[in-house]
């Protein structure tokens, strides 16, 4: 982890070595009493039992100091907590969207990309949202991880400060395809982003079915390199022959359109031999027109 990468990470980072710290010293402090007492009051030493009465001053040090010490971790991991909390107002809003198994980031603007791309020095709020099971928002470089649960608003803040790509991961175990559940972190000059923020992505066709695929999930299931995945791979799939199993009986289809139309709005109508059923989430959000953009992308996978 780099501390310099946003302005929280410092923090957060004082407070894990500070909690570390006190736990190594009463780990070594705590061990070296027992080894003592195990030494110096053994039969060979002490063949005669003796009662030992109780040392008021000796039991109100080792329950004073300890009591200090772990409050003053609470109130450093409050602090920096409530720190964490407390979202700049010039804060630029980010709708984070995660569906099994990807990530979609919605700019104020209407834009929406598969990475986070966002200016240097510049305070994001990142508004969590999943469509489907728990997952986990995850920048190991920033110290940052929220929850995002299904049905529950939740948000994470951050100062970026240091240009570079880091690594989003998904924290939570989110079903079969959650290693692939990974996205980018691009941090930009501020130019630089203001001229990707205002350029236009394509509204139809093979440019706007590529963008679909990778910020609708698809991209967690299916390859586009020939790979078999979590689902069968796009590559060289429109018009080849597959088989399917369609109600228990096992056919072999083509892949044109309305088959391909079919597996996106109905993925368990026709199972591809070889893959498990019920895994495709049914694709509720997409509109005709980006299922013929999806379709018109796959048409170029050759």
């Amino acid at each position: 982890m780099n501390p310099a990468s946003t302005t929280l990470t410092e923090s957060v980072s004082h407070v894990f070595i500070y909690i570390v710290a006190l736990s190594a010293l009463f780990l070594v402090g705590i061990t070296a009493t027992m080894i003592y007492f195990v030494v110096r009051y053994s039969r060979s030493r002490n063949p005669r039992p003796k009662d030992i009465h109780g040392n008021v001053a000796l039991e109100a040090t080792w329950t004073i100091i300890p009591t200090l010490l772990f409050l003053s971790m609470f109130y450093f991991g409050w602090t920096r907590w409530e720190r964490m909390r407390e979202v700049p107002r010039d804060a630029m809003q980010v709708e984070v969207t995660g569906r099994q198994w990807s990530w979609s980031f919605k700019y104020p603007n209407g834009k929406v990309s598969s990475e986070l791309r966002l200016p240097i020095d510049t305070p994001v709020r990142c508004d969590l949202r999943s469509l489907d099971v728990i997952h986990g928002f995850f920048i190991p470089a920033f110290g940052v991880k929220e929850d995002v649960v299904p049905g529950k608003h939740n948000f994470a803040w951050f100062d970026p400060t240091e240009l570079g790509t880091y690594d989003l991961l998904c924290s939570s175990y989110c079903g079969q395809g959650h290693p692939l559940m990974m996205a980018r972190v691009v941090i930009m000059p501020g130019d630089k982003f203001k001229e990707w923020y205002s350029t236009r992505e394509a509204a139809s066709g093979p440019a706007h079915g590529e963008l679909l695929y990778k910020t609708k999930g698809c991209i967690g299931c299916h390859s586009i390199t020939g790979i078999r995945i979590v689902g069968p791979t796009w590559k060289g799939l429109y018009g080849s022959e597959v088989t399917v199993s369609t109600n228990g009986q096992t056919r072999t289809v083509k892949a044109d359109d309305d088959y391909l139309k079919r597996s996106i709005l109905d993925p368990n109508a026709d199972i591809v031999q070889g893959f498990p059923p019920s895994v495709m989430p049914v694709q509720k959000d997409l509109t005709a027109q980006d299922v013929s953009d999806v379709i018109a992308y796959i048409k170029t996978l050759k």
